[in-house]
C-alpha cells in the first residue's frame, strides 16, 4: 500500500489465471514420461485401445490431465475422446441444469421483524473448465452462496416489500448470484422466492388488523347506503307533498305487495281523516 497526496492506492498481485491451456510446458522428463506411455499402449495393441478410448455423453463434458496440466483445447466432449494410459486423467462435468431449494433463513428485516424465507435456484455450469480448475466443489459453492445472498437482499427490504415485491427480490438474487459464479463458470438461470413465513403472533396481529379495516370500510359503505337512501327519501316526500293522491296510491300499492306474500293476516293503517267525522259528533 503506498500513499500519493494523501490518497491510498492498493498494488494487488495480478490474480493467476485459471488453468495452463498448454501442454507444452511439461519439461523433458514430462515429454519422456508422455513418449514412455505411448510406447506403451502401442506395446500393448489392441489390448491398451480399451482403455485408451472414453466416451462422454451428450449432456457431459470430459477435462483431460496430462501430468496435472489441462490439455490444448479445454473440454472435450460430447462423444469419443482420447487420452494416454498412465499420464492422462479426465474428470467428467455434467453440463445440465441443477435445482436446489434454498433452506428456511431466519431474516431481520429492515423494519425488524424476523421472518423465515426459503427459496429455490436453477443453475448450470457454462465452462466446464473454470467450474474444475477454479474452485473445489462448484455446486457446494453456490449453495452456500445462494443462502448468503438471500439473507443480504432481505435484510435490505421492509416487510411489506418482501411480501409484495418478490420477483423483484428474486432478480435481484440472480444478478448477484450471476455476478459472483461467473469465475466459477457457473451460470444461475433462475431464482424463485418459495415462501414466506412469519411469526404467529405477527399473523394474529395483521389478521386483527385486516379484520378493523375490513369492519371500517363496511361501515363507511352502510352509512354512504344510508345517507343516499335518506336522499331519496326527502326526494320522494317532496314529490307525494305535491299531489296527495300520490300517498293514496303509495298506500295501496304496499297493501298489494304485503298481499303477494301469501299473508293470512294483513294490517293496514286506518286514515286518521276518516275518524274525524265520528270524533266531531
Amino acid at each position: 500500500v503506498q500513499e500519493y497526496s494523501h490518497e491510498r492506492i492498493c498494488l494487488l498481485p495480478p490474480r493467476p489465471p485459471a488453468l495452463e491451456n498448454s501442454d507444452s510446458d511439461i519439461g523433458l522428463c514430462g515429454w519422456l514420461l508422455v513418449s514412455l506411455s505411448i510406447l506403451l499402449m502401442l506395446v500393448t495393441l489392441p489390448v491398451s485401445v480399451w482403455m485408451c478410448i472414453k466416451i462422454v455423453k451428450e449432456y457431459e463434458r470430459a477435462i483431460i490431465f496430462r501430468l496435472g496440466r489441462i490439455l490444448r483445447g479445454g473440454a472435450k466432449g460430447p462423444g469419443l475422446f482420447f487420452i494416454l494410459p498412465c499420464t492422462d486423467s479426465f474428470i467428467n462435468v455434467d453440463m445440465r441444469t441443477i435445482t436446489f431449494d434454498i433452506p428456511p433463513q431466519e431474516v431481520l428485516t429492515k423494519d425488524s421483524v424476523t421472518v423465515s424465507v426459503d427459496g429455490v435456484v436453477y443453475y448450470r455450469v457454462q465452462n466446464a473448465t473454470l467450474a474444475v480448475a477454479n474452485i473445489t466443489n462448484a455446486d457446494a459453492a453456490t449453495r452456500l452462496l445462494a443462502q448468503t445472498t438471500l439473507r443480504n437482499v432481505l435484510g435490505t427490504k421492509n416487510l411489506a416489500e418482501i411480501l409484495s415485491d418478490r420477483e423483484e427480490i428474486a432478480h435481484s438474487m440472480q444478478s448477484t448470484l450471476d455476478d459472483a459464479t461467473d469465475d466459477w463458470g457457473i451460470k444461475v438461470e433462475r431464482v424463485e422466492i418459495k415462501d414466506v413465513k412469519l411469526p404467529l403472533q405477527l399473523q394474529r396481529a395483521m389478521a386483527a388488523e385486516a379484520e378493523a379495516s375490513r369492519e371500517a370500510r363496511a361501515k363507511v359503505i352502510a352509512a354512504e347506503g344510508e345517507m343516499n337512501a335518506s336522499r331519496a327519501l326527502k326526494e320522494a316526500s317532496l314529490v307525494i307533498a305535491e299531489s296527495p293522491s300520490a300517498l293514496q296510491l303509495r298506500y295501496l300499492q304496499t297493501l298489494n305487495t304485503i298481499a303477494a306474500e301469501k299473508n293470512s293476516t294483513i294490517i293496514f293503517p286506518l286514515p286518521l281523516e276518516m275518524m274525524q267525522g265520528f270524533i266531531k259528533h
